[in-house]
């Protein structure tokens, strides 16, 4: 098979010279884990001093990870990126409240979103994190079987009336939507809730995408009893597959209170998780389908490697590959001019709220072995060739 992704023409073809020496810049910073900590510690202080930083921050970071402060901010790269044939999905990417007010108002974005969605060739899919419609701690107690008192049952019933809300509406538009895996100690509840709704609104196509994170080694015997479960039922299964994004915090929780991580023992077998889970899924296209999140190459040639040898078209409707907006553009860009189905996640939300993702992104840049200095390679690579 071809290695396609060392082709830094494409990769980089929608940035400007001082658009790439600004990601240059950015991912050199992140590469020296102190500078990330020490940033990260000093962005937090300077927002909550109310200290004159956004447009500082916009300017840089937020401008590289981010398609705007709202959804019509993020249209210009929608459609710069959709005429190179890579998709984008719109994430609102601000942060899980304990109010009920901010629940409603992120249910009604989604919702806005969907509409948005709906008229936009461009834009796939809409995504939503569980914690953006209820608070942590409810899907903690009920993924652990604990009795609710009666407002906390009432306000359970809130965050199912969300989910079915944005799922219907999904449905009745034809606009597949995408669920967020977050913390394995809240995750129970949500996967309950993504199956209810698949069971609802999967039955002729997949509208509903649950994510996986095999990261976890319990994962993919999740997936099989669930795929019994749909064969059984009559339902379609959609999953987004990543590696996870908890894992420091993940065996932190799971040494301090004494249980066996879920957190598979090495980056190996997480990567053996992962691939297993994709060729699991790709031979049962019948009824799963598959959002392969990953910046892995290898992962990635190893599904374009299956579908040829299966005989598939490059954009097969059940299979896509997607990449986050600001990272591995070589991937994105190159999978989407040789034919597959490509998606960014393009996050949006007022700078200050946006914060905890960016630090995230940020803490997993330094932490992904390798990921930063392949970063960094292409990008020297691209100003090499501009030069010449």
């Amino acid at each position: 098979m071809d290695r396609i992704f060392d082709n830094t023409a494409t990769a980089f073809s929608l940035k400007s010279d001082s658009e790439l020496e600004r990601a240059y810049f950015l991912f050199k910073m992140i590469s020296h884990e102190p500078l990330v900590k020490m940033g990260s510690a000093i962005t937090n202080f300077a927002f909550k001093a109310h200290l004159p930083v956004e447009s500082l921050i916009k300017a840089t970071v937020f401008d590289h990870f981010c398609g705007g402060v709202n959804e019509e901010d993020c249209l210009p790269v929608v459609d710069r990126m959709w005429e190179k044939g890579v998709s984008s999905v719109l994430d609102y990417s601000v942060e899980g409240k304990d109010q009920e007010d901010p629940f409603d108002n992120a249910t009604d974005m989604i919702l806005k979103i969907l509409d948005f969605v709906k008229e936009k060739e461009a834009i796939p899919f809409a995504v939503f994190k569980p914690t953006g419609f209820g608070r942590f701690a409810l899907y903690q107690k009920i993924g652990e079987k604990k009795a609710l008192t009666e407002n906390e049952k009432a306000e359970w019933q809130r965050v199912v009336n969300r989910f079915d809300k944005v799922c219907k509406k999904a449905h009745d538009l034809e606009v597949s939507l995408l669920i967020d895996g977050e913390e394995s100690w809240m995750q129970d509840a949500a996967d309950d809730l993504a199956e209810t709704m698949m069971r609802k609104y999967n039955k002729k196509k997949t509208i509903v995408f649950n994510t996986l994170q095999a990261y976890r080694w319990d994962r993919l015997p999740y997936l099989k009893s669930l795929h019994e479960r749909a064969l059984a039922d009559g339902f379609r299964v959609g999953m987004k597959v990543v590696r996870g994004a908890y894992m420091e915090k993940e065996n932190e929780r799971a040494e301090e209170k004494g249980y066996p991580t879920p957190i598979c023992k090495s980056k190996a077998e997480t990567d053996e998780n992962f691939n297993e889970t994709i060729r699991y899924m790709i031979n049962n296209l019948d009824t799963l389908s598959i959002f392969s999140g990953t910046h892995n190459e290898e992962s990635c040639y190893m599904l374009m490697d299956l579908m040829e040898k299966k005989g598939l078209e490059k954009n097969n409707d059940f299979i896509w590959f997607g990449q986050l907006y600001g990272m591995s553009d070589h991937i994105s860009f190159n999978l989407a001019a040789n034919g597959y189905n490509v998606a960014k996640y393009l996050p949006f939300g007022p700078v200050r709220d946006v914060m905890p993702y960016l630090i995230r992104r940020a803490d997993e840049n330094t932490s992904v072995a390798g990921q930063t200095s392949r970063e960094l390679s292409l990008l020297k690579k691209e100003r090499k060739r501009r030069k010449m």
